[in-house]
């Protein structure tokens, strides 16, 4: 009973601490996903809930983080920008994502794929997570200067034109819906182009000029009008913030630096009547249900996504499983990571239902939850439950914070979030790696994550074949033994051994990247040549290329009538070839040795004319 007490005291303390450093960063992980604010807190509470209850790490502490909210941002601008700029119509599609998504990771836990998730090369996860600061830093630039799109009249009215062209595409596409559109009648199209008005063409000026400068080259490119337009009262705000955060640090670790900045610039702001721009509105009341999600989704308009859906699901997998690892570090406890991704995934797609962001095991709300004393499964549900609490009782004063606070704080997530390991060895590691991690910075930056993913893993798959290629190839190579590398049980042969017998050392897996390789070897053996050694001692695996590499060459070597004796093969090799009928009708049973020495005396007893 006093171990429980202890127990329960811990997780309270540690859900209490671990709620209160998530705020902040659910808030500001909201406002830059583009949703707003309470996507990102609606997020942190189920997901840290839901993820706590069904997870296989006891004491991870799951919420919106910088990874999946950079991916998530690209998808709710994309899916915006084909809805007309419009939220309400396209948040029915942004939810479907972001459900699927919670879904796939449910079946990757139930299916095992949790395991294999480490196997992702180290220059793909490492160019990803630096493009994240990257892009957070970017799209930063603007709320830190004060520019918001909607203020810049200027800037608008150069999409005015463009938003006539838009509305009457609009009307065009609803009529042909409609099948009102008749090439001998055009009343009904221009009784609709009658009623459109300024405001109308204001607002999806506005609604262009937004897509426009958004995005990593939307911010690059509107760098300029922000500068000739600084709102230094905004800079102001969110500057200090980014000193408060890493100014306290060195204060005091015992109190989170964020939560101290928020607190302290958002009460100088408001207790000071600033004039700021102060984030959405934050809507009281307990989470509602987006029954629209339901009620006006389509499956068919949610095809393009699958696969972004797909990545969201994998990047939180690595996400959580990363955060699993160092919790298991600290607590010196083992993780079950399968259910941690079916954990991972009821909490996503439970958030999703309620208009939330997806997220993943948060590493630093994690570690502050072990810190304080978290110990089981109810602190994460504790830290679910204070952001509740907070977000029903407090949301009108939240609903004051500052926009550039949260700028400010993104900025450090930014600047953290950085995979500085990998960029500090970017001079010492193979080139091969180097380029896979560029690639990925540099497409997942200005092109597209998803895509990016999936090239630095091609990309990565690609150079480590071609190095196993060159690896087996090098070592491979058949040639007479007096002009190849010895093994240690060869050195001792006589100089009428050398001049039979040739020997075929194969080292490594034989696989798809070496077979053409492979197959040509046979057309280096010497016309002289009337016995052939396949030594494949070293070979750990073979795949199916490989096995019918290996099939060409044996019926290649029986055409010119050699001999053909076999050593060393390992039990995966050797089942794949007994079930292709290598052994049984290439290889008979007694030219199959299971050493080089028994295969060194069958030669010399049946040939009186070679010696040892």
């Amino acid at each position: 009973m006093k171990n429980l007490f202890t127990h329960l005291k811990g997780d309270l303390l540690g859900g209490l601490t671990a709620g209160i450093v998530a705020l902040p960063l659910a808030l500001a992980f909201g406002v830059s996903s583009g949703l707003g604010p309470s996507a990102g807190l609606y997020g942190a509470i189920f997901l840290s809930f839901f993820a706590a209850l069904f997870g296989g790490t006891p004491t991870q502490i799951s919420g919106p983080t910088a990874p999946m909210t950079a991916v998530s941002m690209v998808v709710i601008a994309a899916i915006i920008s084909v809805h007309n700029g419009s939220i309400e119509q396209a948040l029915p599609y942004i939810l479907g994502v972001f459900l699927l998504s919670g879904l796939f990771q449910i079946a990757l836990g139930l299916f095992g794929v949790g395991k294999y998730i480490k196997y992702i090369p180290y220059p793909v996860v490492s160019g990803f997570m630096t493009a994240i600061g990257v892009i957070i830093l970017i799209t930063q630039i603007l709320p830190v200067l004060g520019y918001d799109v909607k203020d810049d009249q200027a800037y608008i009215e150069e999409f005015k034109p463009l938003a006539e062209e838009h509305i009457l595409e609009k009307i065009l596409l609803d009529e042909s819906k409609e099948g009102l559109l008749v090439l001998e009648d055009f009343e009904e199209t221009i009784k609709r182009a009658k009623e459109v008005n300024e405001v109308t063409i204001y607002e999806e000026a506005t609604n262009l000029a937004k897509n426009n400068a958004s995005g990593v080259i939307g911010t690059i490119k509107s760098i300029p009008r922000a500068l000739n337009g600084v709102n230094w009262i905004e800079a102001v705000l969110a500057i200090g913030t980014i000193l408060i955060i890493y100014g306290f640090k060195k204060i005091t670790t015992a109190v989170p630096s964020t939560l101290v900045a928020l607190i302290v610039v958002s009460g100088i702001a408001i207790g000071f009547g600033i004039d700021y721009k102060s984030i959405q509105q934050i809507p009281d009341g307990f989470p509602k249900i987006q029954w629209s999600l339901f009620s006006e989704f389509s499956f068919v308009q949610l095809i393009p996504y699958v696969l972004t859906a797909l990545t969201l699901s994998l990047l939180g997998a690595i996400d959580s499983l990363l955060t699993s690892v160092v919790a298991d570090n600290l607590t010196k406890t083992r993780h079950l990571p399968n259910k941690e991704l079916v954990g991972q995934g009821i909490g996503n797609s439970i958030a999703a239902i309620f208009g939330g962001i997806p997220g993943a095991g948060a590493t630093i709300r994690t570690v502050v939850n072990i810190q304080s004393g978290g110990k089981t499964r109810l602190s994460g549900m504790v830290a679910a439950i204070v952001l509740l609490i907070i977000l029903l009782i407090l949301s009108p004063i939240a609903s004051q914070i500052p926009a550039a606070v949260l700028a400010g704080i993104l900025v450090t997530v930014g600047i953290g979030v950085m995979d500085y390991k990998g960029l500090n060895t970017i001079m010492k590691i193979p080139k091969t790696e180097v380029t896979v991690m560029v690639v990925v910075l540099l497409l997942s930056v200005f092109w597209n994550l998803v895509y990016a993913v999936g090239i630095g893993l091609v990309l990565a798959s690609l150079f480590f074949m071609k190095k196993m290629a060159d690896i087996s190839k090098n070592d491979a190579r058949l040639s007479n033994i007096s002009e190849e590398k010895l093994w240690k049980d060869e050195k001792q042969l006589s100089q009428s051994f050398k001049e039979n017998v040739f020997i075929k050392h194969l080292s490594g897996p034989l696989f798809f990247g070496f077979t053409s390789e492979f197959v040509n070897i046979s057309k280096q053996i010497p016309k002289n040549a009337s016995i052939v050694i396949i030594r494949m001692d070293k070979v750990p695996y073979i795949d199916q290329s490989g096995l019918f590499a290996l099939e060409d060459v044996l019926l290649d070597l029986n055409d010119k009538k050699i001999e053909i004796l076999i050593v060393g093969v390992q039990s995966q090799p050797k089942y794949l070839m007994k079930t292709v009928g290598i052994f049984r009708e290439l290889i008979p049973e007694e030219k199959s040795f299971e050493n080089f020495e028994d295969c060194k005396n069958f030669v010399v007893n049946k040939h009186e004319e070679i010696e040892v």
